[in-house]
């Protein structure tokens, strides 16, 4: 069944310092990059892939629909517009159980950041489409400026602006303090085979990013929202 194929792997920058001995990475991005006219960059948000297609919602593998506690409510808004999905797959960030970081500034728990109909992966400006058709809302987006400088330019670009606090308010869920951004994904604005995801879609994640432990299935805790810590700050200040 064609649209049961999982996400992609994203592959790393060469200077993105996060990388594990299991990922991939693409030594030759600066000649993908030339390649693309015009490029997008988003903010890589620590939640879990979720596919939304006509068979259901899907984590990472496709085997089978998923059945885990923090998508049930993904998976009820599925249930909304299943019917209307035909051959559209919709990819987004579940966030509604907090991981390595802890947003503060969540309006929402689902960020659309990609949508696949049958062989191709669609461009930015018909995910963002679908998103408004759907109601939901697409990751944030990330300004670098002019993509036409130098190789060391571009990467100086990313590096600064992933060291730079997130859209939702971003904290270390070990410390509580603020943090940066997780990282930056970067895509063809345009629409582009399936099998050339690898040379169309690259990520830079910050180092040591990961603090969820093995257990973390078993104690998971849900994400608070925006208006919910501003109810907790206002009992303070009450009080």
């Amino acid at each position: 069944m064609e649209m049961q194929r999982k996400y992609g792997r994203t592959y790393h920058y060469p200077f993105s310092p996060g990388t594990t001995s299991d990922d991939r990475i693409n030594q030759e991005y600066w000649q993908d990059i030339q390649s693309i006219n015009s490029l997008i960059h988003t903010e890589k948000l620590d939640g879990e892939n979720n596919c939304l297609n006509q068979y259901g919602v899907f984590a990472r593998s496709h085997a089978a629909p998923t059945v885990s506690a923090w998508t049930r409510q993904i998976c009820r808004r599925w249930q909304q517009i299943k019917h209307d999905l035909g051959n559209i797959e919709l990819f987004g960030e579940n966030l509604y159980a907090t991981h390595s970081i802890e947003y503060r500034g969540l309006e929402q728990d689902f960020y659309l950041f990609a949508v696949r109909c049958k062989d191709m992966w669609l461009s930015w400006e018909e995910v963002r489409f679908y998103a408004a058709l759907f109601d939901f809302a697409c990751v944030p987006e990330v300004t670098l400026g002019d993509q036409r400088q130098t190789e060391a330019e571009y990467r100086l670009a990313i590096i600064e602006q992933a060291s730079k606090a997130g859209v939702f308010a971003p904290h270390d869920v070990d410390t509580g303090l603020p943090c940066t951004m997780e990282g930056i994904v970067t895509r063809n604005a345009a629409e582009f085979p399936v099998a050339q995801f690898s040379h169309n879609v690259f990520k830079y994640v910050r180092k040591n990013h990961v603090k969820t432990e093995r257990h973390w299935r078993v104690n998971w805790q849900r994400a608070r929202m925006m208006h919910e810590y501003r109810q907790e700050e206002s009992h303070v200040v009450l009080k």
